[in-house]
C-alpha cells in the first residue's frame, strides 16, 4: 500500500481518516496494527476489500497491490473474486457479522462453491473439515446449526473457517478477539498462530491491545490521527519506542507489581478533530516534547534503526530534536 487517503464526506463535513498509510506486508508476515479508536486502523483495512460504503467514503488517493494487481482499480466482479479468495477479513462481532437466517454451513460452503466450484458434497465435506480444524466439537452435527446456537468463542471460529475456507494469501483481522472474555481469546490467539503455521499465510492484526500484539506480531505499526507513526519489528518496539505516542501506549499497560493505591495510567488529552488535513505533527497538542518545528510541519516516518521508522522531529533517545531532517 502507498500513500493512501480516505475521507468521509457528511453534510458539508470531510472527515480526513486516513492521511497517506503507505507500508508492505511480507510473505508469512504477521502484522500488528495499533492505536486509539478513531486512529483509521479499520478504515485503512477495509479500503483493501473495498467494503466502504461509497458515499460517504471516498479514496482520495492510493494504491494497494496485491501481487501485479491494484486492487483499488479493479471493477466489483473481480474484487468479488478476491474478496473471501485471495484475502479473507474476520470482523470484530461474530453476532453481526454471520448472517442469522442461514445455518454455520451453507454460510461456509458458499465461498467454497463461489471461489472453487465445488459440488454441495463436495463443499459439505470441504465445511466439516474446516470446521474440525478452527476447533469446532462434532463439527458434523454442528455444521447445521444456526449462529445463535454457537457461544460467542465458537461463532468466532466459525467466523475464523469462513475466511480460511479459500487458503487466502492474507488474512486480515479485525479486532477478533475483543468482545471475548481471556481464556476464550487466548485460545483463538493460538488458533490463530497454529494456523498461520499450518497454511503459511500473512495476517493484518488490528487491534489496540499491545499486550496482545506483544504475543503474537513479527511487526509492530502504530496508527494515530490516520497516519503511520511508528513501525518496527515487534521486539524493538517494545524496547525502544521512539514516538511519544507509542511511549505513552506503552505507559498505559498495566504492571505486574502494581499496588492497590496505584492507578493506572491514560493518554493525557483528546484525539485529533480530522475536520482538517494534518500539517503539522497531530499528536503535538498531547506530546510533552513537542517544540516550534512540530506545530508547524508534519513530520515524515523517519529511520531510527534498521528497519524501524518513526515520524517524530524529537530524538527521545538523546532527548533533543533531530538534526538529520
Amino acid at each position: 500500500m502507498s500513500d493512501l487517503r480516505i475521507v468521509f464526506r457528511t453534510r458539508g463535513t470531510t472527515i480526513h481518516a486516513v492521511n497517506g498509510v503507505s507500508f508492505e506486508l511480507n510473505p508469512g508476515e504477521l502484522l500488528g496494527v495499533v492505536g486509539e479508536s478513531g486512529s483509521g486502523k479499520s478504515v485503512t483495512m477495509m479500503s483493501l476489500m473495498k467494503l466502504l460504503p461509497t458515499p460517504p467514503a471516498e479514496i482520495v488517493s492510493g494504491r494497494v497491490r496485491l501481487g501485479d494487481r491494484d486492487l483499488l482499480s479493479l471493477n466489483p466482479s473481480e474484487m468479488r473474486n478476491v474478496r473471501g479468495g485471495e484475502v479473507g477479513f474476520i470482523f470484530q462481532d461474530p453476532m453481526t457479522s454471520l448472517n442469522p437466517v442461514f445455518t454455520v454451513g451453507y454460510q461456509l460452503m458458499e465461498p467454497l462453491r463461489k471461489h472453487f466450484g465445488l459440488s454441495r458434497s463436495e463443499a459439505r465435506k470441504r465445511a466439516i473439515e474446516l470446521l474440525s480444524r478452527v476447533g469446532i466439537p462434532s463439527p458434523q452435527d454442528r455444521i447445521d446449526d444456526y449462529p445463535h446456537q454457537f457461544s460467542g468463542g465458537m461463532r468466532q471460529r466459525v467466523m475464523i473457517a469462513i475466511a480460511l475456507a479459500c487458503d487466502p494469501k492474507v488474512l486480515i483481522a479485525d479486532e477478533p478477539t475483543t468482545a471475548l472474555d481471556v481464556t476464550i481469546q487466548a485460545q483463538i490467539l493460538d488458533l490463530m498462530q497454529k494456523l498461520r503455521q499450518e497454511i503459511g499465510m500473512s495476517i493484518i492484526w488490528i487491534t489496540h491491545d499491545l499486550g496482545v500484539v506483544a504475543g503474537i506480531a513479527d511487526r509492530v505499526m502504530v496508527m494515530y490521527g490516520g497516519l503511520v507513526v511508528e513501525c518496527a519489528a515487534v521486539n524493538d518496539l517494545y524496547a525502544n519506542p521512539s514516538h511519544p505516542y507509542t511511549r505513552a501506549l506503552l505507559e498505559t499497560l498495566p504492571r505486574a507489581n502494581m499496588s492497590g493505591q496505584e492507578r493506572l495510567k491514560s493518554v493525557g488529552g483528546q484525539p485529533p478533530h480530522l475536520t482538517v488535513f494534518p500539517t503539522s505533527c497531530p499528536f503535538a497538542p498531547r506530546c510533552p516534547h513537542a517544540f516550534d518545528r512540530c506545530l508547524s510541519e508534519r513530520p515524515p516516518l523517519m529511520p531510527v534503526s534498521q528497519g524501524h521508522d518513526a515520524a517524530c522531529w524529537w530524538d527521545v533517545t538523546r532527548g533533543r530534536p533531530r538534526d538529520d531532517f
